[in-house]
């Protein structure tokens, strides 16, 4: 049977869907709450949720929906467990002053909060020493003199600077991030009502290898890259006190990265909920053919896009600017390497191909992360429904295939920032088709410009003499 409208189908499904929001009250706002013997219950003065009907989902168990949940152990809280690595590591840099509620175990941003005094007592500390960072490379920067391709690399030190300022834009966001993770556990509480039992996203292990091995990773790679552009320079007063020097990159540097793998973790353990809600749907449909239990999962995919559409929207002003960051990272450190074509590379162009990998790679993370979660959550889905058996069900309930259908197509689950642009792989190439572009014109611009001729009577005789 077909899976479009036909010319009565309009009528039939606005009396239906009239009907099933009087009787059942369908709402993807409706928050759970536990009362005292454990089961669920909705807010006062609110509709009754989909959740409670009369047997489980998946028809596995003959017992009641309410039976099969308090006979079957429940975890709570599995999708923060996932992100709790990254989190407790963000909280200790001062990016998530977030606290929870002792009654409801919600998250809360306070301004008047410990943890909030904490994240501004340590953004003092390395802003002040980020702030002595920069005058010392605005110092060796003007001491230097010469073209802009010659000291490209002082000016990268500059830059790397800037990532100070994702710890304001975060404390700025930071009520939106609770708002995300406390829809996270409403759906796992919903989900868990609904399917009788608890929702399986196993990141922890990932989430916890990424924790440890990130950091070094990019303290060590800020290591290295200070170590071949400044030791090897000869810069005797900042190679005296060098690990003081490179302290302040270390952290700004670690900052980004852990930031990249909070996108990469909570676009994971979207995919991974719309996978299992996709499973799931497909074996409900294989014992069930009443409607409400149709919708009661299409109310739960609404969830999730939303989840989806805000997510983006909570982190929207931080990873605009770790985007934009990231760009001209790469555009500056690339441009180091190609300018110095002509004269050979060096040991201080290590440095350069080093920061130029590592952006590229991050910004692709975040791209291809943040496409995959979209595409499982809307289009993936969508070939599930598309794959459904319609002959046997009543009308009802291809009704509500129907309107599930029309509901992935209406509803959009891409990420975006907040209406700047979507996060996706689209994002990465056009980034980097302008970033070539960029370095096309600089580059032409450099060959365009004439050399000095002392430094060309300088290298003619060092030719001269080698020969």
């Amino acid at each position: 049977m077909s899976l479009f409208f036909n010319n009565d189908d309009g009528v039939h499904l606005d009396r239906l869907n009239a009907e099933q929001m009087g009787k059942r009250g369908i709402f993807i706002n409706v928050k759970p709450v536990a009362n005292d013997n454990g089961s669920l219950q909705q807010l006062e003065h609110q509709p009754p949720s989909f959740i409670q009907f009369s047997r489980n989902n998946l028809g596995i168990s003959p017992a009641s929906g309410r039976e099969s949940v308090a006979k079957t152990p429940l975890k709570k809280n599995i999708i923060f467990d996932c992100l709790k690595p990254i989190y407790n590591f963000l909280r200790a840099f001062g990016v998530f002053p977030l606290s929870r509620s002792n009654e409801s175990s919600e998250f809360q941003f306070r301004i008047q909060s410990p943890v909030m005094i904490y994240s501004l007592a340590i953004f003092v500390i390395f802003l002040i020493y980020s702030g002595y960072s920069l005058v010392q490379r605005i110092t060796i920067v003007q001491e230097l003199g010469g073209r802009f391709e010659e000291a490209v690399i002082a000016y990268l030190f500059i830059v790397n600077l800037l990532p100070i300022i994702i710890v304001p834009l975060m404390w700025y966001e930071s009520r939106k991030v609770a708002g995300i993770l406390n829809s996270m556990m409403d759906f796992e509480t919903i989900y868990n009502k609904t399917a009788g039992k608890s929702l399986h996203v196993d990141l922890q292990t990932k989430a916890t290898v990424i924790s440890l091995l990130l950091p070094l990773l990019s303290a060590g790679s800020v290591v290295l890259t200070h170590y071949v552009t400044v030791i090897k320079s000869e810069e005797t007063k900042i190679e005296k006190t060098f690990l003081l020097q490179v302290l302040p990159y270390c952290y700004l540097d670690t900052l980004t990265y852990m930031m990249g793998a909070y996108w990469y973790l909570a676009c994971e353990a979207l995919s991974s909920m719309a996978m299992v809600l996709s499973e799931d749907f497909q074996k409900a449909l294989r014992h069930i053919g009443p409607a409400r239990y149709v919708s009661n999962y299409r109310a739960l995919w609404l969830r999730l896009s939303k989840m989806c559409r805000d997510f983006g929207t909570a982190t929207c002003y931080t990873f605009t600017f770790i985007s934009l960051y990231l760009f001209f990272i790469i555009t500056l450190s690339i441009y180091g390497l190609m300018s110095q074509i002509s004269e050979g590379f060096g040991v201080k162009d290590i440095g350069l191909a080093i920061t130029a990998a590592c952006s590229v790679c991050l910004l692709f993370f975040i791209c291809d992360t943040s496409h995959n979660a979209s595409h499982n959550v809307r289009t993936m889905f969508q070939k599930k429904i598309l794959m459904v058996e319609l002959g046997w069900m009543n009308s009802d309930a291809q009704t509500e295939i129907n309107m599930f259908l029309r509901s992935t197509e209406m509803n959009t689950a891409s990420i975006n920032l907040g209406g700047f642009f979507d996060v996706n792989r689209t994002l990465f190439k056009s980034l980097l088709a302008t970033m070539v572009t960029y370095l096309v014109v600089l580059l032409q611009f450099q060959i365009s410009i004439p050399e000095d001729p002392a430094v060309a009577v300088i290298k003619r005789n060092i030719s001269v003499h080698e020969s």
